[in-house]
């Protein structure tokens, strides 16, 4: 075994005795969205069918008008009609919860509709989650409310329904389930793995630099027969190993919480399964190599720098919104992989992961990507090592 291998295999052993590195390193990837994902799964189903089969409980104004909406209302199932609240508290009813919509009906509704003028129906709520789904079930009755009156004003004029409706217009998506899923999900997935490469590279690179410091036992590390720099590679491939492993684990619980979530339908499910090819699977890994590498030696530098855990922790915040900022644009709309967001770190990555995903990646562009990536990793790494050879850095503070 070479020396670095020897290094590597003993900082190893190193950070597997250190709680607080398994955990976010393999326990916190690996389980964070099995349990996130189910837990919020349930909680949503569980509150889209209370509000599906609640009684919603509606204030009605009509004012003597809108026989046919009153009519309707009294003939819903699950639907309580209040007729008796002034408009003022009924208002106050539902900023206070005790109603969940008012539905008032104009003074002139009945003139309008009755001489082929528009008659006016307001429906007020208070937003949130449960009325998201409740509002529905009124709009379908205020639709058909509108239905019967057209319907009603056409036969008046003896024409057909059509005759209101000169143009339908008809959409197609021609995009394919892969591009489908790319689009809504490709964006997530990056961002996914390259906060979990980032974290999961952190707390090794700290406990392998500052942690050593404060331990004390980083001096006899430099007294044993091996070069600074095979020291440097040893604890850097650790680092690597914690960040990829992180991210890989990561994907791996997200994909395990998918197959646990009852409510996502079978076809999409093996939709997903038939997508994620293993090409597909190979250039979003490659990707990691890079980027992986990148954090390690840039987190490893902070780590030698800083006198303790504290310090590297307060050193490294700062880092976060760096890599937190490029992964997320990657989500916005209308962000793409081009020659210039190529060059952007992280940014690259996430929007090439994306294109991965949709099957619509250019080998030019990921080529670009690759090159600037492992530049980078390069550089990072040579500032490592040359950061690791300086007195005054190693022995801060001693």
């Amino acid at each position: 075994m070479t020396k670095t291998g020897i290094i590597f295999k003993k900082e190893v052993l190193d950070i597997l005795r250190e709680k607080r590195t398994v955990i976010t390193m393999i326990l916190l990837p690996l389980l964070v969205f099995p349990v996130i994902m189910t837990f919020a799964a349930r909680i949503t189903a569980s509150q889209a069918q209370k509000a599906g089969e609640k009684t919603l409980k509606v204030a009605y104004i009509s004012r003597g008008n809108a026989e046919e909406l009153t009519r309707l209302l009294k003939e819903t199932r699950d639907l309580e009609l209040v007729t008796d609240r002034p408009r003022a508290e009924a208002l106050e009813g539902i900023k206070e919860d005790s109603l969940d919509f008012l539905i008032e009906v104009a003074a002139d509704f009945d003139q309008k509709v009755a001489t082929g003028r528009t008659g006016d129906i307001t429906l007020y709520y208070k937003l949130s989650n449960e009325v998201e789904i409740t509002r529905g079930r009124v709009r379908k009755l205020l639709n058909r409310v509108r239905e019967i009156y057209l319907e009603s004003r056409l036969r008046e004029v003896q024409l057909e329904p059509s005759f209101v409706r000169t143009v339908e217009i008809s959409e197609v998506d021609v995009s394919t389930v892969q591009e489908k899923i790319g689009h809504y999900a490709g964006g997530f997935l990056p961002y996914l793995f390259i906060l979990f490469c980032f974290f999961g590279a952190m707390y090794p690179a700290i406990d392998l630099g500052a942690g050593e410091k404060e331990r004390y036992t980083i001096e006899t590390l430099l007294a044993s027969p091996v070069s600074r720099m095979e020291i440097v590679l040893g604890k850097f491939l650790v680092v690597f190993m914690a960040g990829v492993t992180s991210a890989v684990l990561a994907i791996v619980g997200l994909f395990i919480a998918i197959k646990q979530i009852p409510e996502i339908p079978p076809q999409i499910l093996e939709s997903i399964i038939k997508i994620v090819e293993i090409k597909s699977i190979l250039l979003m890994l490659s990707l990691l190599i890079p980027l992986c590498a990148f954090f390690a030696a840039l987190l490893l530098s902070f780590s030698i720098f800083a006198n303790s855990f504290k310090e590297a922790q307060s050193l490294m915040t700062p880092m976060n919104f760096l890599v937190i900022l490029p992964a997320a644009a990657g989500l916005l709309p209308g962000v793409k992989l081009t020659t210039v967001t190529a060059l952007i770190p992280v940014l690259n990555v996430s929007l090439a992961t994306k294109e991965i995903v949709s099957g619509t990646m250019e080998p030019g562009l990921l080529v670009l990507v690759y090159l600037v990536m492992f530049a980078l990793a390069g550089v990072s790494l040579w500032f490592c090592s040359r950061w690791f050879n300086r007195e005054n850095v190693i022995f801060r503070g001693i």
